[in-house]
């Protein structure tokens, strides 16, 4: 997958949809105006142009600013320490974004994905970056388009790779960072009804187990994660709680930006309501 490509529709989408916005509460992203969302991203951003940019390998010391490149008198411009700012955009910000953005896809396209980075996650590399900021981009370019009530869905591809990125990455790293409670063996069946995409989770103890299927010149193809042992996974059909909708309906919702009724829900609900207590929101 060209995830690059993804990441530069995607940052060009929130530009554009914070410029239309303007100003006010970001629905689903509880505490946040406007120009927090454009300052949270445009942060993630100039940090990981930071990073990529100087090769660096060890988690660098965030507490001198000066990599966020900040004009000299920043008034008005939003403080986390007193979110939310709910006024209008103040002058510049959107700029320093673009700016931020332009310079991180720069980077993207000129390094080796391979070239070895700090993450928070097990796999160090640029690769890892990419495809995180991708996703992370679309999930914040959807919260500006639904300031305005007008969020679109998540491009497919996207989509049914940020469910899998969710149970392989996001899942364990959640876990990790919190007080999570072991698993029971509960497990989850995810099915993408605008394309070959199947997911089995199942939660026991610490670990999070997942297989991944998908068609393949018509024929069930079983992919497994290495991290999970997952061939001793339930099948779909055995699990205690299935759900199904478009990739982009599926990703949302494991971003905890729509509700469960907006799936086919089927099984045991009380199940699928425990998820969001085995994967806790960070």
């Amino acid at each position: 997958m060209d995830h690059l490509s993804h990441f530069s529709r995607e940052i060009r989408a929130f530009e554009a949809a914070v410029r239309t916005a303007g100003s006010g509460l970001v629905p689903s992203c509880p505490g946040w105006g406007v120009p927090d969302l454009v300052m949270h991203l445009g942060g993630v951003h100039r940090y990981l142009a930071w990073v990529i940019g100087e090769r660096l390998t060890e988690q660098p010391d965030a507490s001198d600013l000066s990599f966020l490149g900040l004009p000299a008198e920043p008034a008005g411009w939003p403080d986390p320490a007193h979110a939310p700012a709910t006024g209008p955009l103040p002058d510049g910000l959107v700029d320093w974004f673009a700016e931020g953005a332009a310079e991180l896809e720069s980077l993207f396209a000129a390094t080796d994905p391979d070239v070895p980075v700090w993450t928070w996650s097990g796999e160090q590399s640029v690769r890892f970056w990419v495809r995180m900021q991708s996703i992370e981009a679309a999930v914040h370019r959807w919260d500006a388009e639904g300031v305005a009530g007008t969020a679109g869905p998540m491009d497919a591809e996207l989509a049914a790779d940020a469910v899998g990125q969710t149970f392989e990455v996001m899942a364990p790293a959640r876990r990790a960072w919190t007080t999570a409670p072991p698993g029971a063996g509960e497990s989850y069946g995810f099915r993408q009804t605008d394309g070959p995409g199947r997911w089995t989770v199942r939660f026991d103890g610490p670990a999070v187990k997942v297989t991944q299927e998908a068609k393949e010149d018509g024929r069930d193809v079983e992919m497994t994660d290495a991290d999970t042992g997952g061939r001793d996974a339930e099948v779909a059909g055995g699990c205690d709680a299935e759900v199904a909708g478009s990739a982009s309906d599926l990703m949302l919702f494991l971003w905890q930006r729509v509700p469960a009724e907006r799936l086919d829900v089927r099984g045991d609900r009380a199940v699928l309501d425990r998820y969001f207590t085995l994967v806790p929101p960070v």
